[in-house]
Formats: C-alpha cells, structure tokens, sequence
C-alpha cells in the first residue's frame, strides 16, 4: 500500500527503537509489510536508530530505499528505551502508535489486532499479554506481580508490546525506563486500558540488552513510579503528615518529661534526646514537603508548558 501525501496524518505509526539490529531489521519490515497487507488503516513505521554501532545505519539506509512506508531516525549516542519512543513520537504522524521492539519476539502480524480497539473507540491503551516460553519468564511474573500489588491496573502483562493514542506521550514522564510504566500512568490519567494475547517467540539475530543487573533498577523505577501516582502531585500530604506527626509525638513526650520532672524530680535523659530527635525530624519533614510542593507546581508549569510547544509542532516534524 502507499503512504498518504507527505505532511499527512494517517492511522497508526509503529516506533521500532533499534539498537545493533542489523540482523533483525530486514526481516521486521518484510513481516510489517505483509502484516499491513490488505488492510484499511494506514501505516508508516519509524524505526529510531539507538547509537548503534553495527550495520544498522546501512541496513536502515538500504531499506527506506526499497519501502516507502519506512521512516528512520536516529541518536547519535545510546539514550535509552523511552528516549527513542519520544523522539518517535516527534517524528510519527499516526494517530495510533505502536511501540514494536526490533528483535522480533513479537511477530508483526499482532500489530492490527493491536490497533483494532483504539481505531474503533474501544480502547486508548491496548497492552499485549506475553503467550509462549521466553528466556526471561520468571523475571516478568515477579515484575508484574509487583506491579499489581502497587498498581490498580486491568492487565496482566506490563512489560510487553502495545498500542497507544497519541495523546498518551503527554501524560508519560519523560524518565528513563519510564517507558516500562506506560500502562499503569495512563490508567491513572483516566485512559481506558485492554488486554489482547500475544505470541513471543526466541529472538532470532542479536543479544538482549536487559541483563540481570536491570531487576534492582527496574524495582526502584517501579516505588518512584508508586510515589509519583501517590503523592508526585502532593508532597506535602506524605512529608507533611510524618513530619506533623513526629512534632506531635516530640511535643507529647515533651509534656511527660516535664510532668515527670515536675512530679517526680527525676530528669530522665531518654526522654529528652526522643523530644530533640522528634522535633528535629518532624520540622525537617515538614519544610521539605513545603518545598516539595513549589517543586510539584514548577513541574505543572513546565509539563504545560512542553504540552503547549509540542502542540504547536506538527506530527511529524521531528526533535
């Protein structure tokens, strides 16, 4: 099929973040291709060149020659996952994005079923659940059982390929691996979320670049995720009620030691270094909820304020 005029909006933009996928690249687009065959929407696909340091540069150049729907951009150093969806979202034109990793675990042929739901106003948000053996299985129900302790999300698989309205960028912090999270910041913006099945598969050509040092990494960005839904918006509400609640406490024992000094005539040095240690923290606590809170409202300006440029900018027209 070919592309709308360019400048153009069409229907779904698949962002393919590639980083020494040389080997996968050729094959991602032939299966994209035959994925869109015969269908209605219309697609282009925006694979974001990661600082790669293989053939990809060539393969990319090779291939935008010999498909007309493919749309390369490039880092040039390494910035990550949700870096490079970013920047294809600056450079797609779809209404629809779908964010499809490069080493083919996840066959293409899913992308319309992916999309299905949104184009159709069921959906803004459809998540892929992962079907089938891959190598890091166990690593994904520990990381997605966590998720659902701390989240209220109507999914069971996180980490996984999926389908998102544009709009959806604007509500997502622009943090590294953040990308992980996407889901559960849209469900917390109000987006409706669905589920479909997805096959994956063993990946053909290239080595995964998620080892197992990411685990500690990826539980940290998950209770940063927790706080940001939490109390991001409203630091004061956290730091604000320990802080009133150890002033309270070292106000409370205050009053004892002076009551057992006065009655007893006995001074009890504890006591005194528990009032010291309670006043200290919970004022401590509470000035830095104060200043939580002018740092919240600065954010709100500058995340309107990034809005605001990015509407300005057409779909499209790059970083």
């Amino acid at each position: 099929m070919s592309l709308p005029p360019a400048g153009a909006a069409i229907d779904v933009s698949v962002l393919v973040p590639a980083k020494d996928e040389a080997g996968n690249l050729p094959e991602l687009l032939r299966l994209t291709a035959e994925a869109f065959r015969g269908q209605a929407p219309s697609f282009e696909v925006v694979v974001i060149d990661d600082g790669s340091v293989d053939d990809t540069p060539a393969v990319l150049r090779r291939l935008a020659a010999q498909y007309d729907f493919l749309r390369p951009v490039a880092h040039r150093s390494q910035r990550g996952i949700a870096e490079a969806l970013r920047t294809g979202w600056l450079n797609a034109r779809g209404r629809v994005l779908v964010f499809y990793p490069a080493d083919l675990q996840f066959m293409p042929a899913d992308i319309p079923r992916l999309v299905a739901p949104i184009l159709a106003g069921e959906a803004d948000i459809v998540t892929g659940y992962k079907m089938g053996y891959y190598e890091k299985a166990f690593v994904s129900r520990v990381y997605n059982g966590l998720s659902r302790l701390l989240f209220d999300v109507p999914v069971r698989d996180l980490n996984s390929v999926k389908a998102y309205r544009r709009e959806i960028m604007d509500a997502l912090p622009g943090r590294a691996d953040w990308h992980r999270y996407m889901v559960v910041v849209a469900a917390a913006q109000g987006f409706s979320v669905a589920e479909i099945p997805v096959a994956v598969l063993p990946r053909r050509a290239g080595r995964s670049k998620f080892g197992i040092g990411r685990i500690p990494v990826g539980v940290l960005d998950m209770l940063a995720v927790w706080f940001e839904l939490r109390f991001g918006q409203k630091p004061l509400l956290l730091f604000g009620m320990a802080g009133a609640l150890l002033f309270a406490t070292g106000f409370a024992t205050g009053i004892v030691a002076i009551g057992i000094r006065v009655f007893a005539g006995v001074g009890y040095r504890p006591l005194l270094t528990l009032v010291e240690t309670c006043l200290i923290l919970g004022s401590i606590l509470f000035a830095t909820g104060l200043l939580g809170e002018q740092i919240a409202q600065q954010r709100a300006e500058l995340r309107e304020m990034r809005r605001e440029l990015d509407g300005l900018r057409p779909p499209g027209a790059g970083a």
